[in-house]
């Protein structure tokens, strides 16, 4: 018997696998069970995906649907893990309680890096793994170095084509080959959501505002994410759009819907605030936005890609500013946003739909700013760097690297060009340990 266990924490990873499993991309198995995890920091006052409208069309593909988080209860998805000595006793109390008994267990799971995800798979210890992912993240590096007992289990990665053409960097350190999620079938999953939440107002063709609750995350304060909202609605009004849809993060605290209020009052606009917590994509097939606004929400680029809907994006420079460490895993989406969708600002390029860079420039961008991010996970990755660097910096692809990212790395771009020959000089390279040697002894 074999049983594939599919972990899933958004309703949008869920429409992921579930068109996957419409075209065939996973082998037959006996069973396949749905393993459901709520990520939230308060989960519980915060809606799991199966309790979201559109669920119960998508829970028809698996046989089972199992709570992580009864699983562990009370432990927090997202900082338990299983001690190495208890890894069999866990193996065995899931077998036990998922009815499992000596099935052949198959893994699909998102950010394997981290826990969920890495704790299933360290308690499934001689488990395939598949990972899909669900968003941007997919075309940056491995946030964190795997251990090999799990990297070496997974045999493919499955994503979306959200930017086509462009190759992800995620797991290539192990050779993971990616796998496309063919668009079609996506898109028909999501059509299949067309008429989920009954409570959503009827809008035809508004500018729609998507917010990301970004202060969670500690990238902005919760003040500059509401000043972001509102510049958000300032520039959509400026284009000439009257009618105006905010979606809010379902964890975005009720106050910043009331100052957008007072907002499009001053402006003149109508503005709707959703309370209904459904994807961006149903909101896109039920009220064909005139145009998407956001910073670099994932829903962007499938608004883009998928239903060819015109798109800005706002904000994405001063998170390219804030993001810390520079190995933050959402550099690459912000990248991967800000280098190729119109900047709100720009009229004429929003009107337009101009692309900031075409597939080969961006992908010897995101190769060069994945080697920056982790260096020491893909050594292999250093000639395309120095040669990106060297050919195509500029002051406006500086934005996506950090000077004293490119000096520590020795990087093309560190210094200024006349002082270009110091990052290989030995004399100075030796002088400059001795000193930072001698500041650290004084230092004592």
């Amino acid at each position: 018997m074999t049983t594939q266990i599919f972990l899933a924490s958004t309703l949008y990873g869920t429409a992921t696998l579930a068109a996957a499993l419409d075209s065939d991309c996973f082998r037959p198995a006996d069973r396949r069970i749905l393993l459901v995890c709520n990520n939230a920091a308060t989960p519980e006052t915060t809606p799991g995906l199966d309790e979201m409208p559109g669920f119960e069309r998508l829970r028809e593909r698996f046989d089972d649907v199992v709570s992580w988080n009864e699983t562990i209860s009370p432990f927090h998805p997202g900082g338990w893990a299983p001690r190495l000595d208890d890894v069999p006793l866990w193996e065995r109390h899931l077998r036990l309680l998922w009815n499992l008994g000596d099935d052949d267990v198959a893994l699909a799971v998102e950010s394997i890096q981290v826990n969920p995800a890495l704790g299933v798979a360290q308690i499934f210890t001689g488990a395939p793994i598949t990972v899909y992912a669900d968003g941007l993240m997919s075309y940056g590096p491995t946030r964190n170095k795997i251990d090999p007992l799990v990297g070496t289990r997974i045999d493919r990665l499955l994503h979306l084509d959200l930017v086509p053409g462009l190759k992800p960097v995620l797991l290539t350190e192990f050779g993971v080959e990616p796998e496309l999620v063919p668009t079609d079938a996506f898109v028909k999953v999501l059509a299949e959501l067309v008429d989920t939440g009954d409570d959503l107002p009827r809008v035809d063709e508004p500018a729609l505002l998507l917010g990301q609750y970004l202060s969670a995350l500690g990238i902005l304060t919760a003040e500059e994410e509401e000043e972001l909202h509102v510049r958000m609605l300032k520039g959509a009004v400026h284009l000439g759009h009257t009618r105006v849809v905010f979606k809010p993060h379902p964890s975005a605290p009720a106050r910043w819907s009331r100052a957008l209020e007072k907002e499009a009052e001053k402006l003149g606009a109508e503005l709707t605030v959703l309370d209904t917590p459904v994807l961006a994509e149903v909101l896109y097939q039920r009220m064909r936005p005139a145009l998407v606004v956001g910073c670099f929400s994932t829903a962007l680029l499938t608004a883009s890609a998928l239903y060819g809907l015109p798109v800005a994006r706002t904000g994405t420079g001063t998170l390219l500013e804030r993001l810390t460490p520079y190995e933050n895993s959402n550099r690459v989406p912000v990248t991967i946003v800000d280098a190729l969708l119109p900047d709100l600002g720009e009229g004429a390029a929003v009107t337009e739909q101009r692309q900031g860079m075409d597939v080969e420039a961006l992908t010897g961008l995101v190769r060069a700013v994945s080697y920056a991010m982790q260096p020491k996970i893909y050594p292999d990755l250093r000639a395309d760097a120095e040669r990106y660097l060297s050919r195509h910096l500029s002051p406006r692809t500086r934005r996506y690297f950090k000077r004293r990212r490119l000096t520590s790395l020795a990087l093309p771009g560190a210094v200024p060009a006349q002082l270009a020959f110091i990052p290989r000089n030995a004399t100075v390279r030796r002088v400059a340990r001795r000193a930072r040697s001698l500041g650290r002894a004084v230092g004592r």
